[in-house]
Order: structure tokens, then sequence, then C-alpha cells
């Protein structure tokens, strides 16, 4: 897997397979009847591949249901557990953990990929088995279980993992996890300092210059010469950071006579890439077949234009439910919509339509409207009836008034 100077691999958040629901599994690894390790996780993927193309593909997918410990774990003595996850077509995660007297850490996390696992690596101009690894430390006090709800990163070659839901523990006291926990940094509520009038200063806020409305690009995506993903869309990108006491806000839109783009299909997943000098952007649709529809639930964003301690800025979110429409038909919103990607990053859409599935003839399938489209329309049509009933009652009273003076006389 060798990574183009072109394309970055982009940020924290994955997801594996393209299930509705991030499945938490529960591995013990034992030495007999002793378990060395408990561990509880969900983990979602991101990984960047050389297509057959000689493009860059990029699949999400999170731990299957068929994840399962393998036989290579270990508990080493009971001072280096070694937990693997064996899952779908001969891929593996692993986990190294190693203890001493008052605590234990996690150390080493390595990922194995089948990239002959077609179902996963469409088109993958690879045939063998790809192994990446970190080092980390994770650290945690014995008789405590470590414990992360939040979204913990993991950034490797051409791979991000990201570990969520996390409950591990080393040498737990019985088949579950002790009462006390270590907890990581990122579940601990942040307490704003008390306030006084000598020493706290207000936060400052660096209001950002205005930017016009992004321009409207046209994009399209194609599979075997075959037009697989059709998108048209105005595109702007709002990045706020705090440093210190001060907020700064980052607006810039995404020229598409600067963007080169491409991406891939199949029957459950199209994606579409955008990529210019400085940003690279990947939209990551999905289908349900069940329900016969597909939604946006992936954004990844990677931009040198706002930096982040010395590197580029890069954050992704595949838990994401936008622009869900009709398997065969086309999403279409002309209103703004705000594409929440964290707390800090939006996307604001401006004349969207997209279909990613079931494109015939190189044609958008029928129009469904966004909420806020039907909206508009509704408005003038509520004040016009509105105002056809005033003036309706208006008449009324006056034919009604004008007989009742008419009343009044008698014929000579």
């Amino acid at each position: 897997m060798s990574l183009s100077a072109s394309y970055r691999l982009l940020t924290p958040l994955l997801l594996l397979g393209f299930v509705q629901v991030i499945l938490t599994k529960r591995f013990e690894v034992k030495d007999g009847t002793k378990i060395c390790l408990l561990a509880e996780f969900s983990a979602n993927f991101s990984v960047s591949y050389d297509t057959t193309a000689k493009k860059q593909g990029i699949v999400l997918f999170s731990l299957p249901d068929d994840a399962h410990k393998s036989s290579k774990s270990s508990c080493n003595n009971m001072t280096a557990p070694l937990l693997v996850v064996s899952f779908g077509n001969g891929h593996s995660l692993s986990m190294n953990f190693s203890r001493s007297n008052i605590s234990y850490k996690m150390e080493e996390l390595t990922l194995v990929l089948n990239e002959r696992d077609s179902t996963l690596f469409h088109n993958s101009s690879k045939a063998d088995l790809f192994i990446t690894s970190r080092s980390l430390d994770i650290s945690a006090k014995l008789n405590t279980s470590y414990m992360c709800m939040s979204d913990s990163a993991v950034y490797m070659q051409n791979v991000n993992v990201t570990l969520s839901d996390v409950q591990w523990e080393v040498l737990p006291p019985a088949s579950n996890f002790s009462k006390n926990k270590t907890q990581c940094q990122a579940d601990v509520p942040t307490v704003a300092p008390p306030t006084t009038r000598l020493t706290t200063l207000a936060p400052t806020t660096t209001a950002s210059p205005v930017v016009k409305n992004p321009v409207r690009g046209i994009y399209n995506v194609s599979n075997k010469n075959v037009t697989c993903l059709l998108a048209e869309m105005a595109l702007q990108i709002n990045i706020s950071q705090k440093t210190g006491n001060k907020s700064t806000t980052k607006i810039f839109n995404i020229n598409p006579h600067e963007i080169s783009a491409s991406g891939n299909c199949s029957n459950d997943q199209a994606t579409l890439q955008l990529t210019d000098a400085s940003t690279t952007l990947i939209f990551q649709f999905v289908a349900n077949a069940t329900l016969s529809n597909f939604y946006l639930n992936g954004i990844v964003i990677s931009t040198s234009l706002v930096p982040s301690r010395g590197k580029e800025f890069k954050v992704e979110n595949t838990s994401l439910h936008y622009l869900q429409t009709t398997l065969g038909k086309s999403y279409m919103c002309q209103a703004e919509q705000v594409l929440q990607v964290t707390s800090n990053v939006s996307i604001n859409a401006f004349e969207l339509h997209v279909q990613p599935f079931k494109v015939e003839n190189s044609k958008y399938g029928t129009v469904e409207e966004c909420q806020m489209d039907k909206d508009d329309m509704l408005i003038p049509i509520i004040v016009g009836a509105a105002l056809a009933g005033l003036v309706l009652i208006v008449l009324i009273a006056y034919l009604i008034g004008r007989k009742r003076s008419h009343a009044g006389y008698q014929t000579i």
C-alpha cells in the first residue's frame, strides 16, 4: 500500500462494514481458568489502498459481528497479555499489554489486513497482507479498569483506527471488571474555573472575515466507465478553534475550478473525494437495501489551511445520518444546509443535488426535496391562502353591509 503525495489518509473516526449499529465486543484472554485480560470496545477503521485504476481507494468499516478472539491470544505468564481479534476474510486487530507491580498499559496496536478480500478492497492492485502497527502508552492502575467512552483515534500508515466505548483490565478480580475505574482524560468533564473580577478574562473571539457564498461544482464518479455517483453542490468549510483564551473561526470555500474529483462505488457504498492543493474532502454514502434508502454517513476533512499543532488539521466522522433518500432517487436541497461533522467543524452546502446509487444513463433519478425547500414553498402558499381568505371575508362583509343599507329604504 503506497501513499501518494497528493493523497493523505485523513483522520480519526472510521467505520468497518456498513452496519447500522456500531458493535461493542467483549473478549477474554485466559491462562487455564484465570483471566489475564478482559476487554470491551468497538473499533472503526479507515483504510486507503491502491486500485487497479492507479487511484487511491478508501474504505470505511467497523468491527463486525464475526469478530472473535484468535488462538494467537495469550497471557504470557500474566505479565504481557496479548489479545488478537480475528474478523472477516483474514483480517486481525492485535493489542499488546504489559504490567508492572502497580499498573498496566496497552503499548502496541497492530492491524493486519488481507487485500485479497474484494468485499472490502474493491479493485485492489495488491493481493497480499498489509501489516501496520503503532506504539502506544495507555496506562491504568492495577485493580482498576481502564474506561474511555469517547472516541480515541490511532493513526498508522494508510490506516486510521478509532476505538470507542472502551473498557479493559489486566488481571481483573473475577469474570468482570473492578468497580474502581481509571477514566481517560477525554471523558473527564471540563470544569470552568470560578469567575472573579480580578483574575478572569473574558474569552476573546477573532472574527473571521466575511466570505462570499461558494461556487457550485459538478462532480461524478464512474465504475468501469459507468457513472455511479452524481453530485452538484457549493461547499464551504467552517472550523472553530480555541487556543488558551482565544477563539478563532476559519471559513473557506471549495473552489470547483481547482478541485480534482475521484471516488469509488459498490452496491452498498459510494465515495466522493474532492482534492485541491491544500484540502481533501471525502463524502461517504451507504445504501440500506432493507429500507431501500441511502444516506451520507461519513465526512472526512484534511486541510493545511488550518494549522493544528504544527500538522495539517484533520477530522472525520463516520456515524452521520444526513441526506437520506430513497434508492434510485436523487436528493436536492437549494437552501443552505449545515452538515455538522464535529462540535467545532461543519460544512455549509448550497444548491445541493446528489445521487450515489442506481444512476441510470448518467442522469439523476426522481428528485426528493429537503424539508427546508418544502417549507420555503409552503410559506408563500400559506401566505397567499391567508390573503385570499382575507379578501373573501372583506368582500362578503361588504356585500352583507350593502344589502342591509338597501333594506332601510322604501320604493316610491
